[in-house]
């Protein structure tokens, strides 16, 4: 690879941590004869942020949808262009549509609320549109847990949260600055958070670009962002980690590496927590749509401590 190649590809991936590609939204609950609320509520700082709350009648409980990057709450169209080539590399090129998990909750007794996070879907653009990697869009999480509070019917439920990449990255942080917020809630399932650095070394190592460009890779990053590789990190904010938490990834992701997520896990500071590894796979979007197949574990993980 030559020099100009290498500029090319080290702004490339800092230019995308300055403009967010958004994912549209191309499915709905109707597809599954959910009925469903069209729903916006502000974040902590005031962004508007949308939404699909779903009733389940009679239901006392709620899980809380953060959704991992690039994806709307519906998911990915990641058989389409430009979605499919964030990953068809590493064979992430069909489409991953989270409404199924919407109904498998919904009928396994659940109310649930989806929402975009900030930079994505619907939801407001923020912070100039850059992305902090679960940093300012911890924020989103604070506002998703103040609106459940905030409406009548809603605010006496039980409180779950399924939280997956980015938006595992971003409750994580949430309960570092504003633990209060978390209180009540029972438990978290986790599919897939990571840390950039690994992930960008990763890629640097995929892409066929020598590691020592990892420095130059964060300095063009923190022009952008203003932060460092390692403030980005949910390793030490899993410390703060307070509620009964499984963690699930698939092993041989090309995305991170099996250390780091095992060092969330074990920061976590309580003996609630399981760490489950997808095998026989290397595709991450494998992870993200394993609820949707296989549900069992996870379903038994709300169902123990929302009861």
């Amino acid at each position: 690879m030559t020099q100009a190649q290498i500029e090319k590809v080290l702004q490339t991936i800092a230019d995308s941590f300055r403009v967010s590609l958004r994912s549209p939204i191309l499915h709905s609950p109707t597809e599954h004869a959910l009925t469903y609320e069209d729903v916006t509520f502000p974040s902590q700082d005031g962004v508007p942020l949308e939404g699909w709350f779903i009733p389940a009648s009679g239901s006392d409980k709620i899980i809380i949808a953060n959704h991992p990057r690039w994806f709307s709450r519906s998911g990915l169209p990641s058989h389409l262009e430009p979605w499919r080539s964030l990953g068809a590399a590493t064979g992430n090129d069909f489409e991953v549509n989270l409404v199924p998990d919407y109904k498998i909750l919904h009928d396994a007794g659940y109310n649930v609320l989806a929402y975009d996070l900030r930079n994505f879907g619907h939801s407001g653009a923020a912070n100039g549109g850059i992305f902090t990697v679960g940093r300012f869009e911890a924020r989103d999480v604070i506002g998703s847990l103040s609106y459940v509070r905030s409406r009548r019917d809603l605010r006496d439920m039980t409180i779950g949260l399924f939280s997956r990449c980015v938006g595992c990255n971003a409750t994580m942080f949430a309960m570092t600055k504003h633990p209060e917020a978390f209180e009540g809630v029972r438990c978290m399932v986790a599919p897939q958070p990571l840390s950039c650095r690994v992930a960008l070394e990763r890629a640097l190592a995929r892409l066929g670009v020598p590691a020592h460009y990892i420095d130059d890779l964060e300095e063009r990053i923190r022009l952008h962002t203003s932060f460092k590789l390692d403030d980005f990190s949910p390793v030490p904010w899993a410390k703060s980690v307070m509620i009964p938490t499984l963690l699930y990834q698939v092993r041989d992701d090309p995305y991170t590496r099996p250390d780091d997520v095992q060092a969330m896990y074990d920061n976590i500071p309580i003996d609630e927590k399981k760490l489950f590894w997808i095998e026989g796979t290397t595709r991450r979007w494998d992870g993200y749509t394993y609820f949707a197949k296989d549900p069992r574990l996870m379903l038994e993980w709300f169902g123990t401590y929302m009861k």
